[in-house]
């Protein structure tokens, strides 16, 4: 006997429930099928994409419960995270205005509306204030000699202001022990990083060895002991074990800091054999969001977290390995003619844009149908195996990397093996539950060696701890 629409919505929520929104999904795509009248079929799926980070289609499904009921509370509630999501904020203040029109007793409401208001303000008068004039650097206003170092700090210590093997092991068994790292050695780290970062190209080319291994890490995103886990299983980085860690190294997660310092600290110790792509993440709206500001401010400075900010803007977009992988964070372009040297010459030392070369290789992703569409995420595009094809052979590729999108294995194999990804995370966010995964090859053939693993224990500090309490409900 076929099923009503309103028993496989009714199914719908029991996987949404057990966080598996992939079914979710599909369920209540089938309860629209079977019935397009329903504002609260939309609504539930949006929510369902809002937690997929499928944003763009969260925000669709969420106009169209409330064209189909004007008074489905719920519809406004989550368009205004949607917008939220795509920096937004004045659409999300008229859909948090309606919520608290139709319930003026809701707290929660009032106070994301009045949170939503304020940084729509800020926005306003940072732009009414802005001048062309070239903002002086935050790395010019640090005065690290005046940071002194009291005799009861027993933690690591850099060597004549230098990064060591001795002080990395070190490093990473003091966050182990959720000690921090004293300011004058993380501010000493970050300046020094980003003046090497500052020398690379928007491109980084990497050559490897015939026999020699090297690794490619997906997102991290804030989860410490989940990367202690990588080099548990896949060795160090050192000169002969090289690494690229490709984007999204914070946010989420609540160990975000203890993520990055930890990555620099190898980019300084092996800067030729030590590489990191910016992600998504790596913006200063997604950390507004999503908790890397928050965590900075809260262990040690707001002056720290514009340091960063400064670093990530220097954060190369992509590298190739022996002139035929090309890895990058999100995906390809919504154009057939770009070439690797138009990838070279672009301008990363800025915010990402919302359209563009440098917003399509942070944001993107692949598709199995040919062609391209929308973002599922409201920013980049989709593209589909021809789009893959067409753009190895222009620029003479045997396959792409790209990571970005959380897989049940920790990897997908897209586009007749032409498409990967990898996710390093785990267990995401404590609710996927995912596998993490990297990828090994030699330089010989540059086959891809899929490794897989669970998610290893963290102390009790919840994902999302240091979050924009806005985004509670997302």
């Amino acid at each position: 006997m076929a099923r009503t629409a309103e028993e496989v919505k009714t199914l719908a929520n029991e996987y949404f429930n057990r966080k598996e929104y992939d079914r979710a999904i599909e369920l209540y795509t089938e309860a629209i099928e079977l019935d397009a009248t329903i504002a609260t079929y939309y609504g539930n799926r949006s929510i369902a994409y809002l937690k997929k980070e499928f944003y763009g289609y969260a925000l669709t499904d969420a106009s169209k419960a409330i064209d189909l009921d004007k008074n489905y509370i719920k519809g406004y509630y989550r368009r205004a995270a949607a917008q939220m999501a795509l920096n937004r904020f004045k659409q999300a203040v008229r859909d948090l205005e309606t919520v608290v029109k139709y319930r003026p007793n809701d707290t929660d409401a009032k106070n994301k509306y009045n949170e939503c208001l304020k940084i729509v303000k800020r926005l306003a008068f940072e732009r009414a204030i802005a001048v062309d004039e070239v903002k002086k650097s935050v790395s010019e206003s640090i005065d690290l000699e005046s940071m002194s170092i009291s005799d009861d700090y027993d933690g690591p210590q850099l060597t004549d202001g230098k990064v060591t093997k001795e002080f990395m092991i070190e490093l990473m068994d003091y966050f182990r022990d959720r000690q921090k790292l004293h300011r004058k050695y993380a501010y000493k780290m970050i300046l020094d990083v980003r003046q090497l970062f500052a020398k690379d190209d928007t491109l980084v080319d990497i050559q490897i060895s015939s026999d020699q291994k090297f690794t490619v890490c997906g997102d991290i995103h804030g989860q410490f002991y989940d990367l202690l886990n990588i080099f548990k299983l896949n060795g160090l980085p050192n000169e002969d074990n090289p690494y690229l860690f490709n984007g999204d190294f914070v946010d989420r997660g609540s160990f975000s800091l203890e993520c990055i310092l930890t990555l620099i600290g190898f980019k300084l110790l092996y800067p030729k054999h030590f590489f990191m792509s910016r992600g998504n993440h790596e913006s200063q709206t997604m950390n507004q969001m999503y908790g890397f500001e928050g965590e900075v401010k809260a262990k040690y400075t707001s002056q720290m977290y514009e340091l960063f900010a400064e670093v990530f803007n220097l954060l190369p977009l992509a590298h190739c390995i022996n002139s035929k992988v090309l890895v990058m964070h999100g995906g390809l372009f919504n154009s057939d003619t770009i070439t690797l040297d138009q990838i070279r010459t672009t301008d990363r030392n800025r915010q990402p844009p919302d359209e563009g070369i440098m917003c399509d290789i942070l944001w993107s992703d692949p598709m199995p149908a040919k062609g391209r569409a929308p973002s599922k995420r409201g920013v980049g595009v989709q593209f589909g195996p021809d789009v893959t094809d067409n753009f190895c052979k222009l620029n003479q590729l045997d396959y792409i990397i790209r990571s970005h999108e959380v897989k049940p294995d920790g990897y997908e194999e897209a586009h007749s093996g032409k498409c990967i990804t990898v996710f390093s995370a785990p267990n995401y966010c404590d609710t996927m539950g995912n596998k993490g995964a990297f990828i090994t090859m030699k330089g010989s053939d540059l086959r891809p060696k899929f490794t897989t693993y669970e998610e290893v224990p963290h102390p009790n500090v919840k994902p999302m701890a240091y979050a924009n309490s806005l985004f509670s409900f997302m």
